[in-house]
């Protein structure tokens, strides 16, 4: 029987990548289907009364097997994807989600859950019991188990019919990244490109025996290429290829494909009783209905607005003064923006790179956490990886003992998709009186090392790295009892707040004294830069603010009413952005056949929640700046209320218990220069 549906004889029980073929997968899928659904059988034919323990309980354990087998698939299918792998996807992701139905909608273990419901008042559980009892008791009445057996059957179809069509909508994207590629041979064409993306351009060209240079659309060679490229037609000619993605009426066109989801979606709602597919998702999160984010989002807009068109109005007569342009466009944003940001404080990306190595950032990151948490990290080499790039942690405690295993994995590659996200390989939770502990993997896409250069991150992705460590480390110092309530499973509002809040020791001199040195001479990076990359951080935060509320306002759009007399993608995206809209449009472009977080994701209805948790972040940054960014006691009060607890209990009542008080959004206000 295939590796992947025992005990992993390895150390710290991880996956053994080497040893699991792809034909492992399908088989491995159904075998572990088959076990859930024994564990499932048992707890309905148990002959003694529901109890928490026997019901909910045994629930809440059921399906590991399938747990670690969906986890490993799918990230690598999201890491390191493959024609076949993709193929597995579209066969494997129908069983699942039936397979998920029929728990869902399974009417014998339905009663049993529902007896336990209805005598929760006296049975004396514990917060993280009650949680537990409520999600389950939710996961049924929420997924259709009180429909009649005729809608029942219609939830069934549309959930199938979703799960394909998130997972084609991926693959166009994917499909349609890697299809384009700018191939430059003449090198006038390459002024004002920094030296490390034109050697990455050329070495990419050499690997497929081409002269020149090769730019893509992966986001390392994408965003340096429209931010300094001074050829305004090539910086057109990218920007229009990166917005039309999925957009070309052609085999990967996902115009289609979004229309079906957003409608399905709302059917799919009102088969269980809820006005729209945001009424149904915002009741399991902090903002709670459609109508407090969309009041929360045009607030937040009202004061952007007028710091966004300042702003806008102050780039355009800096791009007609510096080349005569006399309409700025898309593709002129972050050019300009960046030559604008060097003027004022005399700051770029190309000053500020030779003190970013990967390496010493991410050893800045980790101490960061040791001395916020205690945590130390060393990279092991025994453990088993799904790429060469990958490395291997073992974090551990100040008494020496297993906290988890710590996986990175920073470069682009084909078969990868765009962006960086953490997830993990298994999860934290605690059995039989064993802490199991988790297995958390960071994925980024950050500019490879050159045949002369190791790997120099820009500003930007820097703050993304301490981002993604920051969902890793809520991932790492999980503690729970439950594995369906550990780590990051947590109101999607609630879930960027620990990694929202890691940011904001990139700007603190105390954290970038531990890892801001010159890759050549040693230097520690000067307290002028640090300054200027502090001031600079409200640089143009209006138009930043307002471009992530334009998007979090989309996605409301398409999920927050009933979306059948939309036919026409761009029609509708035009009247979605009008108030936040400050660049002419581009008729070639379309943002939604590649909003990925939304329409792939689990973001949708939730876009809005990095905004959301932008406020809590600031909030509780602002309490670790009064005690101390390294305050021994803030950080044990964080990690004992907001990471170890998951989502035991309540968001708000853990912040409060972590802050003393609700969030206010004065301080996102003024980090962000808008009061």
């Amino acid at each position: 029987m295939s590796v992947l549906t025992h005990h992993f004889n390895t150390k710290y029980n991880t996956a053994p990548f080497s040893k699991i073929k792809n034909e492992d997968f399908l088989p491995a899928f159904k075998r572990g289907i088959e076990l859930a659904k024994n564990e499932i059988d048992a707890i309905i034919r148990n002959p003694i009364k529901p109890t928490f323990e026997n019901t909910i309980e045994a629930l809440a354990f059921s399906g590991d097997v399938l747990d670690r087998i969906s986890s490993i698939f799918f990230n690598l299918n999201s890491a390191e994807t493959s024609d076949e792998m993709q193929k597995i996807a579209q066969e494997v992701s129908p069983l699942l989600s039936e397979f998920g139905n029929d728990i869902r909608l399974n009417p014998e273990l339905f009663a049993r859950v529902k007896a336990v419901y209805e005598q929760r008042e006296h049975l004396n559980l514990n917060p993280e019991q009650t949680t537990l009892l409520d999600k389950k008791y939710k996961s049924f009445s929420r997924n259709g188990a009180n429909l009649s057996d005729e809608k029942k059957a219609v939830l069934r179809e549309i959930d199938k019919e979703l799960s394909k069509l998130s997972l084609q909508f991926g693959e166009n994207v994917l499909a349609e990244t890697h299809a384009f590629e700018l191939h430059i041979t003449d090198e006038n064409d390459l002024a004002g490109l920094p030296e490390g993306t034109r050697e990455a351009a050329r070495s990419l060209a050499k690997s497929q025996e081409k002269e020149g240079w090769i730019f893509t659309l992966d986001h390392p060679s994408y965003i340096p290429f429209v931010t300094y490229a001074d050829n305004r037609e090539l910086r057109k000619k990218m920007a229009i290829a990166f917005g039309a993605r999925a957009f070309q009426n052609n085999e990967f066109d996902n115009q289609e494909i979004v229309l079906k989801i957003a409608k399905l979606r709302f059917d799919r709602a009102q088969v269980l009783g809820y006005k729209t597919h945001s009424h149904f998702v915002l009741e399991e999160r902090m903002a709670e209905t459609p109508e407090k984010v969309i009041s929360f989002s045009n607030d937040l807009l009202a004061k952007a607005k007028p710091a966004a068109y300042n702003e806008f109005a102050e780039l355009t007569a800096f791009a007609k003064e510096l080349d005569g342009i006399e309409q700025l466009e898309k593709w002129d944003g972050a050019y300009y923006s960046e030559k604008l940001k060097q003027q004022l404080f005399s700051l770029d990306d190309e000053i500020l790179k030779p003190y970013f190595q990967l390496e010493k950032v991410l050893d800045g990151a980790f101490t960061v956490a040791q001395k916020l948490y205690g945590i130390t990290f060393e990279e092991i080499f025994e453990i088993d990886k799904y790429h060469e790039d990958v490395k291997t942690y073992e974090v551990k405690d100040e008494d020496d003992q297993l906290v988890a295993v710590f996986y990175a994995d920073f470069f682009p590659r084909k078969g990868k998709r765009n962006g960086a996200w953490m997830t993990s390989f298994k999860s934290q939770y605690i059995k039989k009186g064993i802490n199991e502990r988790p297995h958390i993997s960071n994925v980024c896409n950050f500019t490879k090392p050159t045949e002369t250069k190791p790997s120099l991150l820009t500003f930007n992705e820097v703050t993304t790295l301490f981002h993604e460590f920051g969902h890793g480390l809520h991932g790492m110092l999980a503690n729970t009892t439950y594995p369906s309530l550990s780590g990051t499973s947590v109101y999607w509002d609630f879930v960027e707040l620990p990694s929202q809040i890691m940011e904001n020791w990139c700007y603190e001199p105390e954290a970038l004294a531990l890892f801001a040195y010159h890759y050549e001479t040693g230097e520690m990076i000067p307290m002028e830069l640090v300054h200027k990359i502090k001031e600079s951080a409200s640089f143009q935060e209006g138009m930043a603010t307002m471009r992530q509320l334009s998007f979090g306002l989309l996605d409301m759009g398409w999920h927050g009413q009933d979306p059948s007399n939309i036919t026409d993608i761009k029609t509708f995206e035009t009247e979605q952005f009008a108030a936040t809209q400050l660049y002419p449009d581009v008729t070639e472009n379309a943002m939604s056949t590649a909003f990925s977080h939304i329409f792939q994701g689990g973001y949708s209805s939730g876009y809005y929640s990095y905004k959301w948790a932008e406020v809590l972040d600031a909030d509780a940054f602002e309490y670790f700046r009064e005690k101390g960014i390294f305050n021994k006691e803030v950080a044990a009060k964080f990690k004992k209320n907001v990471l170890s607890k998951g989502g035991t209990e309540h968001p708000m009542i853990l912040y409060k218990r972590f802050r003393g008080q609700e969030p206010k959004p004065e301080a996102l206000l003024r980090r962000a220069g808008l009061l």
